[in-house]
């Protein structure tokens, strides 16, 4: 009876180049997860003499516990850039469905430009344009609110004399964010398929339901993966918000008084040019719990893309 197993397939032969490509692409991956583990182990080290070291040694604790300091910095850090998010978003989703599906090419073009070259200012330029030109001018709005709307807790009074609160530190964050953002979410909406386009509009849809219908469910995760990149930016931004924030400590959810919760990242840069001995480990600390937030953050972000998995053009 004759053999009618199939033979065994051969391995195809690599060849140099490819040895070479898969090699180098290794060797990044394992570099990337290397860079990674030596940043974390380096924080972790550095912390333990504040964990070892009594309050009252250290002086910029003043003798109060470390997570008693660094608390009104975590929420200062997640309050501001909360903020920044919320303004960013709906504005960048918008510029971003201008571009792609509003404008004439070449107006669209010429966007699409000015929003890359946004996104290359440096953020001390940012910092002196939020708390010489912004802050200022928008003090007297500050007044109003809190003059009309105090009686809720995000605008409760007294208004800040000079501008620098938080929201005027989360409106700079959020334009730094804003060129991020849109054109991660421009080049998504770019990626539509034409068929899924042109079979909302055959049905009779407007271009607004088509958007709706077609474009925003194919570019769900596009704009969530852009959002969080966006935070990121927002939670490690470190220039623009300490010339900007009026710090003064406290957790506090109002928005325009001259009491503020100051962020990791701006109290780092602030202090760490002064700190010796422990009073560096304590601000390499701080900086540890950014990390982890960081982490914690984009871990989320690929949980919420995973379960939105089908809402992506590649299914």
């Amino acid at each position: 009876m004759p053999d009618t197993a199939a033979p065994a397939r051969a391995k195809p032969r690599l060849r140099p180049g490819d040895r070479v490509f898969s090699g180098s692409a290794l060797a990044a991956g394992t570099l990337i997860l290397a860079i990674l583990a030596g940043v974390a182990a380096f924080l972790i080290i550095e912390s333990v003499p504040v964990v070892t070291t009594d309050p009252k040694d250290i002086n910029i604790l003043d003798g109060q516990p470390f997570w008693s300091y660094v608390a009104p910095l975590v929420f200062g850090t997640l309050w501001s850039s909360a903020i920044a998010l919320l303004m960013a978003v709906p504005v960048s989703i918008g510029i971003a469905l201008f571009i792609s599906h509003y404008a004439p090419r070449r107006l669209a073009q010429g966007l699409g430009y000015i929003i890359d070259l946004l996104a290359a200012v440096p953020s001390v330029v940012f910092g002196l344009w939020g708390g010489n030109v912004l802050a200022p001018a928008i003090q007297p709005l500050y007044s109003w609110l809190t003059e009309h709307l105090g009686w809720i807790p995000l605008f409760a009074g007294p208004a800040s004399g000079t501008g620098r609160t938080i929201l005027t530190a989360s409106i700079v964050l959020a334009v730094m964010v804003l060129p991020i953002i849109t054109a991660l979410c421009r080049e998504v909406f770019l990626q539509t398929p034409v068929l899924h386009e042109e079979a909302a509009l055959a049905l009779g849809a407007t271009r607004w339901e088509m958007i709706r219908t077609a474009v925003l469910p194919f570019g769900r995760p596009g704009i969530i993966s852009a959002s969080m990149l966006g935070l990121g930016r927002a939670l490690g931004e470190t220039m623009a918000v300490a010339m900007v924030l009026s710090s003064s400590g406290g957790i506090t959810l109002a928005l325009l008084t001259s009491s503020n919760p100051g962020t990791i990242a701006a109290n780092i840069a602030l202090r760490f040019a002064e700190a010796f001995g422990t009073n560096i480990n304590l601000l390499i600390a701080t900086g540890l719990i950014l990390f982890a937030i960081t982490l914690v953050v984009n871990m989320i972000a690929r949980w919420i893309i995973g379960r939105r998995r089908e809402f992506s053009g590649a299914n």
